[in-house]
C-alpha cells in the first residue's frame, strides 16, 4: 500500500526539480541572445531559434501525456524529459555557429515536451482534489525562484569573470554554460531516486482513446477556449520590458524590475494556489484574469516610470494566479485516466498561440500606438474572465478524478 505522506511529498520533489532544472536553464538563457550575436546570428535569428524551439516543445507536449496515459506510468518520461534537457547543455558551450545552437534548443525543448504534461499530471495525481491548487502552486513557485536563482548565478559569475580574469567574452559565457549542467544533473538526480509513481486508484482505468478533440470532456473544451482567448492577451515578457523602458525606467534598472516581478510571481504562487483551493478554482481563475485585463489597461495609460514598477508587481501576482489556477481546475476537468493527455493538448494549444499573440501585440504597437496594443490585450483578458464563469461547468468531476 503506498503510503499518503510519501504521495504528498512528490509535489515538493517536483518542486525542487524544477527548481534545479530551471536555475540551470536560465543560466544559459540569461546570455544565449548575447552569446548568439557574439557568434553571429542576426536578432531576427535568435527569435527565429527560439520560436521553433518552444513549438517543438509544444508538439511533443501532448504526445507525451498520451503516452503516460496509455502506460499508467509518469516518473519514466519525466526522467527522460529532464535528462535530455542537462545530457544536452553541454553543446551549447562547444557551439560555434547559431545552427549548432539551433540544433541543441531543438532537443533541449523535446526534453520539456517529453517531460511537463506527465509531470503535471503526477502533481495532480499525488494529492487530493482540494489540495490540487496549493500543489501546483508550489511548483509553479519554485520553477520561479529557479528562474531567479539561475538568472542571478548568471549574472554573479560573468562579474567575477569580467572583473578578476582576463578570459575572453565567449570564453565566459561557455565557462557558465558548463557550470549551468551541475543544477541539471541535481534535478535529474531529484526526480530519479525521489519522485514516485503513484499507485492506480480503482477509477484509473487504462485508456484507449487516440488524440481526439471529439474525446473531450464539454467542461474541458470550455476551458480550452477561455484559455486560448486568455494566451492571445498573455504576451511575452519581453513586450513589458519593452514598455518599461518606453516608459523612462533606466535601462541599468530593467533587470532589476523583472526581478521583482519573479519574485512575486514565486512567493505568490503557492498562497493564491491555497486561496483557489479555498475559494474555488474557477472563481479565483475568474479574478486573475480580470486582474490580468487591469493590469494590462494599466499599461496601455502608464505616464511615469513609477507606474512601470506598479504594474510589474501586479503583472507578478496576475500570472501567479493565471500559471497556476489552471494548472489545478484542469485536473478537476478530466478523468485521470485522460489527465496526461489533457495537459499536453492544453500546453500545446498555449505553445501555439504564444507565437502569434506577441507578434500581434508588436504589429500594433509598432503600425499605431502601445495604447493600442495593451488594450488589445485587455480586452482579450476581460473576455476570457467572462467565458470562465459563463461556459466553465461548476460541477465537480468525481468519476475518475
Amino acid at each position: 500500500m503506498e503510503d499518503p505522506q510519501s504521495v504528498k511529498k512528490n509535489v515538493v520533489w517536483l518542486g525542487l526539480t524544477s527548481l534545479l532544472n530551471d536555475a540551470s536553464s536560465e543560466m544559459i538563457m540569461a546570455l544565449l541572445p548575447l552569446f548568439l550575436v557574439d557568434l553571429g546570428a542576426s536578432r531576427s535569428l535568435v527569435g527565429l531559434i527560439e520560436g521553433v524551439a518552444e513549438a517543438t516543445a509544444s508538439i511533443f507536449k501532448v504526445v507525451s501525456g498520451w503516452i503516460s496515459d496509455r502506460l499508467q506510468a509518469r516518473k519514466g518520461l519525466v526522467v527522460v524529459g529532464y535528462t535530455l534537457s542537462t545530457a544536452i547543455k553541454p553543446f551549447i558551450a562547444l557551439a560555434n555557429t547559431w545552427y549548432q545552437v539551433l540544433a541543441v534548443r531543438f532537443f533541449d525543448r523535446i526534453g520539456k515536451g517529453v517531460r511537463n504534461a506527465p509531470r503535471d499530471a503526477l502533481v495532480a495525481d499525488s494529492v487530493e482534489e482540494n489540495e490540487r491548487g496549493r500543489s501546483f502552486g508550489l511548483q509553479r513557485g519554485m520553477d520561479t525562484a529557479g528562474a531567479v536563482i539561475g538568472t542571478l548565478l548568471a549574472s554573479g559569475f560573468l562579474y567575477l569573470f569580467t572583473t578578476y580574469t582576463k578570459m575572453p567574452v565567449l570564453d565566459q559565457y561557455r565557462t557558465i554554460f558548463w557550470i549551468s549542467v551541475i543544477p541539471g544533473i541535481l534535478a535529474v538526480l531529484t526526480v530519479a531516486v525521489l519522485v514516485k509513481d503513484v499507485a492506480a486508484k480503482p477509477a484509473f482505468v487504462k485508456t484507449t482513446a487516440g488524440i481526439s478533440f471529439k474525446n473531450l470532456d464539454s467542461g474541458f473544451r470550455a476551458f480550452l477556449i477561455a484559455s486560448a482567448v486568455f494566451e492571445l492577451s498573455n504576451f511575452s515578457y519581453a513586450i513589458f520590458i519593452l514598455r518599461a523602458a518606453d516608459l523612462g525606467v533606466m535601462v541599468a534598472l530593467i533587470p532589476i524590475i523583472y526581478l521583482v516581478y519573479n519574485l512575486i510571481y514565486a512567493g505568490l504562487s503557492q498562497p493564491l494556489g491555497v486561496m483557489a483551493d479555498i475559494m474555488g478554482k474557477k472563481l479565483v481563475l475568474f479574478m486573475g484574469y480580470l486582474l490580468s485585463a487591469l493590469m494590462l489597461l494599466g499599461f496601455a495609460f502608464a505616464a511615469h516610470p513609477l507606474h512601470a514598477w506598479i504594474l510589474f508587481i501586479i503583472y507578478g501576482v496576475a500570472m501567479a494566479i493565471t500559471q497556476t489556477t489552471p494548472r489545478a481546475l484542469l485536473a478537476d476537468l478530466v478523468p485521470a485516466q485522460m489527465r496526461g493527455t489533457s495537459y499536453g493538448i492544453y500546453y500545446t494549444l498555449i505553445g501555439l498561440i504564444a507565437l502569434p499573440a506577441s507578434a500581434i501585440a508588436g504589429l500594433l504597437w509598432d503600425r499605431f500606438t502601445p495604447a493600442l496594443a495593451f488594450s488589445y490585450g485587455a480586452a482579450l483578458a476581460a473576455a476570457a474572465a467572462v467565458l470562465v464563469m459563463v461556459i466553465i461547468p461548476s460541477r465537480k468531476l468525481t468519476k475518475g478524478a
